[in-house]
């Protein structure tokens, strides 16, 4: 007996799209594959098969007192000096798993 199939239609950022895409093509995984995957997982775990919680808290000016303002800016001053920044056009456009 045939395994029927059933079409899932999503909306993906492009970039978002594409960079998974990649990821998975490197691990030799097609897009419907890693679906079913992730499906199966959800059943299994009859849940979320992985954490979904909000970030901790964003640091701000407007969170930070001077000493943290400070101490963040002391840290900044010492990577550039060591040659560990780049040009903000540069990580604009790297992808988000590059941070």
């Amino acid at each position: 007996m045939a395994v029927r199939s059933a079409n899932v239609n999503v909306r993906v950022e492009p970039d978002i799209k594409k960079q998974a895409e990649d990821i998975l093509d490197k691990l030799g995984i097609s897009v419907s594959a890693f679906i079913n995957m992730t499906y199966r997982q959800v059943i299994m775990k009859r849940g979320i098969p992985f954490s979904v919680q909000l970030p901790s808290e964003i640091k701000t000016l407007d969170t930070m007192d001077d000493e943290e303002f400070d101490a963040m800016m002391e840290s900044g001053l010492a990577q550039a000096k060591r040659g560990e920044a780049i040009p903000c056009e540069e990580a604009f456009r790297q992808p988000v798993d590059e941070y």
